[in-house]
């Protein structure tokens, strides 16, 4: 099977991704590789001439993350691909990520499939060999002995994240990619998977396709992504009915920063 892993990437992230292409050299030296930058102007000097390379510039409202995964989609398909594996570039394939999305997909080629995600410390950059022993799948979500699957809960299409995900292109095109109403940060990998579980494509979790996400600084709430949480989650809501990202929502809220006004929230002057 001809695998793609795709990557959607900008110049603030060139260390992360400089360290997860040695990775991939190493643990999957075979796989078609796309890279999409989404800056304004793609920076030089960070391409590689062995990567199917292309740009989408930024939207009015920020980075147009699900348009470049959907442009690294096309591009891999084009070249026959038969296997899309999505991952965030902050993000490390463990050396069976591959082969066990390979191994899923034959078993499950109509389905969305997607690995548990270690979250490294700040101090930890380990080698490809030792990436087993700092394995700690994120509790939020289901973590599988290696070479085990198991079809998702109506739900736990929630609890999906775009960082580290396989799909089919059959299955790809059956979703349609990601919705382009979302743009900067937050929402469009939540509405992909509503947009599975509305098809009837199953989400299922994989053994042992492990990732591993690169420390950076992060907030809870994530405060510098506020505007983008409110314009993203309010175009969730028009097409879904709910808002998602409850959580930070509520955070803000108690924080003082925005309030809820009937079926919106919205931004409160001054926050």
């Amino acid at each position: 099977m001809k695998v793609a892993v795709l990557t959607v990437a900008s110049a603030a992230r060139r260390a992360h991704l400089e360290r997860q292409r040695e990775v991939l050299a190493a643990v999957a030296p075979e796989a078609l590789r796309a890279e999409v930058f989404l800056d304004a102007t793609p920076p030089d000097g960070i391409r590689d001439a062995d990567v199917l390379t292309r740009h989408v510039p930024p939207g009015p409202h920020g980075l147009r993350v699900g348009a470049g995964r959907n442009t690294a989609a096309a591009a891999a398909i084009a070249e026959g691909a038969e296997l899309l594996v999505f991952l965030d570039v902050d993000c490390l394939p463990g050396a069976d990520l591959v082969a066990r999305y390979t191994e899923a997909a034959a078993a499950h080629p109509d389905a969305l499939l997607a690995g548990p995600v270690t979250y490294l410390a700040s101090v930890q950059r380990p080698a490809v060999a030792d990436l087993p022993h700092v394995t700690r799948p994120h509790r939020a979500r289901p973590a599988l002995p290696p070479g085990e699957t198991r079809t998702a809960e109506p739900d736990e299409y929630d609890l999906f994240w775009s960082l580290s995900f396989a799909v089919t292109p059959a299955t790809w095109e059956r979703l349609g990619g990601f919705h382009g109403a979302y743009e900067g940060y937050g929402a469009e990998d939540t509405d992909l998977a509503w947009t599975a579980r509305a098809s009837g494509v199953p989400l299922v979790w994989t053994g042992g396709a492990d990732a591993y996400h690169q420390w950076h600084p992060v907030s809870s709430p994530p405060w510098r992504h506020l505007d983008d949480i409110l314009r993203n989650g309010s175009a969730f809501h028009r097409r879904w009915g709910v808002w998602p990202m409850g959580g930070w929502l509520e955070a803000f809220a108690a924080a003082g920063a925005i309030e809820r006004r009937g079926e919106l929230w919205v931004r409160l002057p001054g926050a």
